[in-house]
């Protein structure tokens, strides 16, 4: 079985996703003309987004790196991006039973009332594997303890969806009953929650309420997404000492990965929703009309306006924090492409509020910087040794550097979990246990309250009648 499991994550997401979804989509009583529909909307989504993705990975690489030569950085932790990521994740012991382990634990949750969601966002998968595979290593390679890291952040992940979804679903219009069981996007809640807290608290900033449509009306053409990409590009370039031709190039790339980014997302959502609302159906008929949420992939709605206008502000920012921060060693270059996931669950907490967004989103990151740091050389041995058996060439650290990523190395999930059991050992994976445990507990105590009640008000419309 594990080998299968490896075969079909070796294909990628944008292979994978369309097996996966029009399997899923028959399992569900779907035809399969309409299954195979939404399959391919979803691996073409992910086809559009890698080559969105790449433009901007590809096209800003060198220019950063000129940067870095230019004003003599010296930085340790090389950014080796998302598949880096993915493939230590699926390419160790942990990785391989992954999907089936965390299946089996979502099922458990379901019957036992700790959850409502039923994660289908299979490909990201991929970052409770990583987790998983960083324990793996700290513990000598100890496959229980990569398993134990792995079930715990997925355990908080289903908890939280649960706890988030009817603000997501309020905000995003058309997405009822979505959740977003992805850690990298919840981990981002905290700092919202304390941020947003904190700023309440100072006088007159409640008036600063600026969207991305409120941009656009006071900036006019200047306040779009699209112009607003050629700024920032140009702006790199021009810090990269380019010439005049490089610098326009720059700036409409960017500006194409702006105006693009919406467009592609719209094939998730043409692809995603047919199952979501079919799975609905099944779910609610076997558990007898309560309430279930289908966990999706953010990639739905990470083309919205503020999350876009957001990212192309916090990119030069980023980078300059990076080089001044005391004890980071991390220049994030590919890991760039990923910002857009910082947002999907912060918007609807900041209410699309650009400023708020962007506060939150530049304190998360500047703590991100720390997180990688610290991870690095347990992200390094895990990397060298999946380069060593596998070949994977994504795994392969470059000489004189330590491995690093954004993506899910930054998540505050991600390194509270590898922090707990790499610094406390036992202590800490106890902690970790007792907070999975009384996560569930909570939540089932919430789910059980808000089913009475829903079977009160039922019962009060039929007494009525």
């Amino acid at each position: 079985m594990g080998n299968v499991f490896m075969y079909i994550i070796g294909l990628g997401a944008s292979v994978m996703m369309p097996i996966i979804f029009t399997v899923i989509g028959l399992c569900i009583g779907m035809k399969f003309g309409k299954a195979l529909r939404s399959g391919l909307y979803v691996g073409v989504g992910f086809v559009g987004l890698g080559i969105v993705t790449s433009l901007l990975t590809t096209n800003f690489k060198d220019p950063l790196d000129l940067i870095s030569s230019i004003y003599d950085l010296d930085l340790k932790v090389f950014d080796m991006g998302w598949p880096a990521a993915a493939a230590v994740a699926y390419n160790t012991a942990v990785g391989v039973l992954i999907i089936p382990i965390c299946l089996g634990v979502n099922l458990l949750m379901l019957l036992t009332k700790t959850t409502r969601t039923v994660n289908i966002d299979l490909w990201n998968y991929w970052h409770f594997a990583f987790i998983g595979a960083v324990v793996y290593f700290v513990f000598d390679e100890n496959l229980y303890w990569g398993y134990f890291a792995s079930i715990v952040c997925y355990v908080i992940t289903l908890v939280i969806a649960d706890r988030t979804a009817s603000r997501f679903q309020g905000y995003y219009k058309d997405l009822d009953g979505i959740s977003v069981p992805q850690p990298f996007c919840q981990s981002f809640l905290p700092f919202v929650i304390c941020i947003d807290w904190l700023l309440e608290k100072i006088p007159g900033f409640s008036k600063l309420d600026i969207d991305a449509e409120g941009l656009k009306k006071k900036f006019g053409v200047l306040g779009e997404p699209l112009v607003l990409g050629v700024i920032v590009g140009m702006l790199i370039g021009l810090v990269a000492r380019l010439d005049v031709k490089k610098i326009l190039v720059l700036g409409v790339t960017m500006g194409a990965v702006m105006e693009l980014i919406p467009r592609i997302t719209k094939l998730f959502i043409e692809g995603l929703m047919p199952i979501s609302e079919k799975t609905k159906e099944l779910v609610n008929r076997r558990f007898h009309g309560k309430q279930v949420f289908i966990g999706m992939s953010p990639a739905l709605v990470i083309g919205h306006p503020t999350a876009l206008v957001c990212t192309l502000l916090l990119i030069p920012v980023y980078l300059l924090i990076a080089v001044f921060l005391p004890g980071n060693q991390f220049l994030p270059l590919a890991s760039l492409a990923g910002l857009f996931y910082l947002f999907p669950l912060m918007l609807p907490y900041t209410k699309g509020n650009v400023v708020r967004t962007f506060i939150v989103g530049l304190v998360a990151l500047t703590a991100g910087l720390w997180f990688v740091t610290d991870m690095a050389a347990d992200f390094t041995s895990a990397a060298a040794t999946v380069y060593a058996s596998t070949g994977e060439l994504t795994a392969k650290v470059p000489e004189g550097f330590m491995a690093g990523s954004m993506d899910f190395s930054s998540s505050l999930y991600g390194y509270v979990i590898y922090a707990a059991c790499k610094y406390a050992k036992f202590v800490g994976a106890g902690l970790l246990a007792v907070l999975a445990l009384g996560l569930m507990a909570w939540n089932r105590w919430l789910i059980v309250r808000e089913e009475r009640a829903t079977e009160d008000l039922m019962a009060k419309g039929k007494e009525r009648e």
